[in-house]
């Protein structure tokens, strides 16, 4: 009768870790949903609750570009035209593309992401209920990769216990739907938190997805296109939606750029 302790043993790791991804799940939804009724979402706040510091570094980039402020090359490097930084986003831009006025946009990226603007502004969202604080982030994508462990783990030990003798009036495939129970619950518990989780559920309250459903579906009323009358409008999309939403082909082509940097400047530059 191993075949049972090994079905002991997957029944205990398949609801320990479906009751600790639960549990996360319910702290993570544990805010007032009626928070920032009267608040207007900026579109740095926008960019962070769609997509975290990364997006609000590109919303920044994108936003200098169109007002000429800045130059991005399609070779994948920034230029500062204009060094007088607008807010505090811009000004950590520019000082992450350093002295030299010119930088390759990963590295400058990688920094205003983690500039202390961009932390300033996840603590302002947090306190005002908007933004997931960090650690419940933490806490729910831990969960997850542990359910995900735990059905590895139950098919594993499932299928060493069709490998060991078994009393002949047991046959495999009852032994092998005992098993299907505890596999059952993790891929259901993956199932209902992957149709719960909004695309912006990483870095976004329910307060804060309730406000950016309102701009999200003003940015699909807008479109993707060029839209230099309302650049606004523009940089809602690019804050929404990241930089796909980016109508300039040149402008894509930069942030696309993948070559290895150093500190060779960039050849375009004359």
């Amino acid at each position: 009768m191993f075949w049972v302790l090994l079905l002991l043993v997957a029944w205990a790791v398949a609801g320990a870790a479906c009751t600790r991804l639960c549990l996360a799940a319910v702290r993570a939804a544990a805010v007032d949903v009626d928070a920032g009724q009267d608040h207007d979402l900026t579109l740095y706040e926008a960019a962070f609750l769609s997509g975290g510091p990364s997006r609000v570094a590109d919303l920044t980039l994108v936003s200098m570009a169109r007002q000429r402020r800045l130059l991005l090359a399609r070779t994948g490097w920034a230029t500062v035209v204009d060094p007088r930084g607008r807010d505090e986003m811009e000004r950590s831009v520019i000082g992450a593309i350093g002295p030299e006025g010119q930088s390759p946009i990963a590295p400058v990226r990688s920094a205003a992401a983690a500039a202390d603007a961009v932390r300033g502004l996840a603590d302002r969202l947090v306190g005002a209920g908007l933004a997931v604080p960090d650690g419940l982030r933490t806490t729910v994508a831990a969960g997850v990769r542990q359910v995900r462990a735990a059905a590895g783990a139950v098919l594993a030990l499932g299928a060493a216990a069709l490998l060991t003798p078994v009393p002949p009036d047991m046959p495999r495939t009852l032994v092998a739907l005992w098993f299907a129970l505890p596999l059952a619950l993790t891929l259901s518990c993956l199932a209902i938190a992957r149709v719960e989780v909004h695309p912006y559920s990483r870095w976004a309250s329910p307060a804060g997805r309730r406000l950016l459903g309102a701009l999200a579906r003003h940015a699909d009323g807008a479109g993707t296109g060029d839209t230099a009358g309302d650049d606004r409008t523009y940089l809602t999309c690019v804050a929404v939606r990241g930089i796909r939403a980016v109508g300039e082909p040149d402008l894509r082509a930069a942030f696309g750029h993948h070559e290895p940097y150093g500190r060779t400047r960039d050849p375009g530059r004359r």
